[in-house]
């Protein structure tokens, strides 16, 4: 009998791999012989790198943060794909919430960690986006691959987002060559345009410091980046799907470099090659911390629930806990599904059953593997 095992993470409480692993472990419990493929999956965000890249085939790098001060930052080696989270260099989290400054906050050192890849050999690049800390319109992250920043007097600008309120044009001509050379990918589930009411600024910059009192300032200065963009590469690259996700760290990478723009999930199981696996299996086990009415549109479990219809391939799930519009997961095809709240003893208050279960996510997903095996006939 084959099963996959394909979990998202459940944030705050067990990574993807740990998930797939408790998950193997219990159905091994009950039935020994079953070949248990190991898939830990993520949408694009956060816990991508974790996901699909094992910490013997990372690299680390000293670049900088969203603020200026140096971090270290990994990224993997999957394949000769590079596989980078903007997160480890430039996420929300890397700066305390008290020294947050939108407009010092810069993409360079995602730039940096791209380009130390392009100079390993890596010519594909899986780009994701979640998480970030800036709104600088990839102003850093094209001065890290080359690109000079200028305003209307000529003086060179340094990136972030004060520099979009600046900058009148970009010279290309230093790009670096080895980075050109590359293939790029962008892992993202937000198709906002980099400009208006559902652009980057109004939509994502108020969680990353931009203030009602700055948001015209910002959002006019991202505008004018926008122009210098489209003058440079003879595109309006502004209105396309996703130019604002990671405050628009995408927008001289769809300008460029030939970024393409893909869901989430959909690249990560491409580059896990899902499909493949799934040749000659039984069941799909698939699952994420909360289940609810948008688990369908776009979210991990959605995607591999799809990738399974297409293959025949019945589809379970485990969940932390359930949300409003948790049913839907049955017009998924997803045919049963299985919480970590429900096994919590029953000596535990329930007002600490939440935490409990996520303190003690690994040994419930045994037990929910043992269910599993238990429940599966002899011949499927």
């Amino acid at each position: 009998m084959k099963i996959i095992l394909a979990p998202d993470s459940m944030k705050g409480s067990i990574s993807s791999p740990e998930a797939s692993a408790a998950l193997a472990r219990g159905i091994r419990a009950v039935r020994p012989d079953t070949d248990c493929v190991r898939v830990p999956i993520a949408d694009g965000g956060e816990g991508t790198l974790d996901a699909l890249v094992p910490p013997e085939d990372r690299v680390t790098v000293t670049v900088h943060g969203p603020d200026g001060r140096l971090v270290d930052a990994a990224y993997g080696i999957l394949n000769g794909t590079a596989v980078i989270e903007m997160a480890r260099a430039a996420g929300l989290t890397l700066v305390p919430e008290s020294e947050r400054n939108v407009l010092r906050a810069s993409t360079f050192g995602v730039g940096e960690l791209i380009r130390d890849a392009a100079h390993r050999g890596c010519r594909d690049i899986l780009l994701t986006v979640g998480g970030s800390g800036t709104n600088d319109g990839g102003t850093g992250l094209i001065r890290a691959l080359g690109g000079v920043l200028l305003d209307r007097d000529g003086r060179e600008l340094p990136g972030g987002g004060a520099t979009l309120c600046e900058v009148t044009s970009i010279r290309t001509d230093g790009l670096d060559p080895a980075v050109l050379a590359c293939r790029f990918t962008a892992a993202s589930d937000v198709v906002n345009p980099l400009l208006g009411p559902t652009g980057a600024t109004a939509v994502y910059g108020p969680q990353k410091g931009v203030t009602p009192a700055l948001m015209p300032r910002i959002e006019a200065g991202m505008a004018r980046w926008a122009a210098c963009l489209r003058a440079a590469c003879g595109r309006n690259v502004a209105v396309l799907p996703g130019c604002g996700a990671g405050g628009g760290v995408l927008a001289p990478l769809l300008a460029f470099c030939g970024l393409t723009v893909r869901s989430g999930i959909q690249a990560v199981l491409d580059r896990a090659d899902f499909d493949r696996l799934l040749d000659g299996a039984d069941l799909c086990v698939t699952g994420e911390g909360c289940i609810d009415g948008q688990s369908a549109c776009g979210k991990a479990i959605g995607g591999v629930a799809e990738r399974c219809a297409a293959h025949g391939v019945p589809v379970e799930a485990v969940a932390g806990c359930l949300g409003d519009g948790w049913e839907n997961t049955a017009g998924m095809g997803i045919r049963c599904v299985r919480t970590l709240i429900d096994l919590v003893p029953d000596d535990i208050p329930a007002a600490d059953r939440g935490r409990w279960s996520m303190a003690n996510a690994g040994l419930l997903l045994e037990q929910i593997g043992r269910r599993i095996a238990a429940s599966l006939p002899d011949q499927l």
